[in-house]
């Protein structure tokens, strides 16, 4: 902490890499920003570049430090590689009081993990979610385990997270309640008026959004996924699907595999967060292995089938607004067409769920460090 005439000024720095922890940490970005007596620094790995770039883009904020540590097939191994080292010179020749991480990254335990070794306080935003088997989802269960033995501070976004921490003897000083960054982000990227030639196409259909991308889900499950999806866009004939395309060549080749020449299936690019937002918020249903889509959809109304075995967003499960269906080519089908043919429970699903925040986290986590 340094002082100017007297002020103690706290220096803050937040470290990021991916599209999804940046939609996440850019509303505590701009809450931390206008703050007095703190600095913010922001550091971005580049773990992932060019949908990263997007959501910055977006929110308007340039890093202080960009790593540019991607590279073409890099694996776990290159990217810890890359962030051990880059990040030990940006932390060690800027100081900060406190370093915040976001989720469950390698972005995220590579750099708490440089702040363990320099004694380097590291605060955890979205701390405490748990599957409880550190390979499921891989490598992020583990991941957000190890950063919880280091972290000072646990910004946890509901009570299930922090019973989760108490349960690993965390100290419960140490956690704080806040609510999902997340959902802070959907009060500004929500538009009413919003308008694009993908949902302008689908409107007079149910549109279904798909999305997936997961490790464990490359190979035979991401090929039956698909072709539940296909099947059950040929027998509706009101149905249509627009698919984001994520950027790993295994997952496009065996969308356009099996989505080849299908008119009422859209592959497109990503979508910057402002439009993935509101494609959301008009969807009938979403299909997706994401976690953070999980707590966006519900937030908005919209029913959510998991595309995993397993979820450390249990209180989504509670709700109703979240169902596991695995990745089972029948089982997604008929719980797919449960939601067609049944009205009954297509509308339990479909209620609002505000289980994961009301869109001030970012401020409680600002208020609580500039305590």
């Amino acid at each position: 902490m340094i002082k100017h005439v007297g002020v103690a000024i706290k220096k803050i720095m937040l470290v990021f890499g991916t599209r999804p922890e940046a939609i996440k940490m850019c509303p505590l970005i701009r809450e931390l920003q206008a703050r007095q007596n703190i600095e913010v620094i922001v550091c971005v790995t580049g773990q992932h570049r060019q949908m990263l770039d997007q959501v910055l883009e977006v929110f308007e904020i340039t890093p202080d430090y960009d790593l540019s540590i991607m590279r073409e097939k890099q694996t776990l191994f290159d990217i810890s590689i890359s962030i051990l080292s880059s990040m030990r010179t940006v932390i060690e020749s800027t100081k900060p009081d406190i370093v915040l991480v976001h989720g469950d990254t390698t972005t995220t335990f590579i750099t708490s993990l440089v702040c363990f070794y320099l004694h380097i306080k590291v605060g955890h935003v979205e701390a405490g979610l748990r599957t409880h088997n550190i390979y499921l989802p891989y490598p992020e269960e583990f991941n957000r385990q190890a950063v919880s033995i280091i972290s000072s501070y646990n910004f946890a976004p509901t009570e299930v997270a922090k019973q989760n921490l108490i349960s690993e003897g965390k100290d419960p000083s140490t956690i704080y309640v806040t609510g999902n960054t997340g959902i802070d982000a959907l009060r500004t990227t929500i538009k009413n008026e919003y308008q694009n030639e993908h949902l302008s196409w689908a409107m007079d259909s149910k549109l279904i959004i798909l999305t997936a991308h997961r490790r464990e889900n490359i190979g035979e499950p991401i090929y039956n996924i698909f072709r539940a999806v296909k099947k059950i866009v040929e027998e509706n004939g009101d149905i249509k699907v627009i698919f984001p395309l994520h950027l790993n060549p295994v997952i496009r080749k065996a969308a356009n595999d099996i989505f080849q020449n299908n008119d009422r299936i859209r592959l497109i690019e990503p979508l910057n967060v402002i439009d993935f937002h509101n494609f959301m918020k008009r969807a009938f249903l979403i299909l997706t292995d994401s976690g953070g889509i999980q707590e966006e959809a519900t937030s908005l109304g919209k029913p959510v089938l998991v595309l995993r075995d397993i979820t450390e967003r249990q209180e989504g499960i509670d709700a109703g607004t979240l169902k596991l269906v695995g990745v089972k080519e029948e089982n997604i089908y008929e719980n797919i067409k449960l939601l067609l043919d049944n009205h009954l429970e297509y509308t339990k699903m479909s209620q609002v769920c505000n289980q994961y925040g009301d869109g001030f986290a970012s401020k409680r986590i600002a208020d609580i460090l500039c305590c």
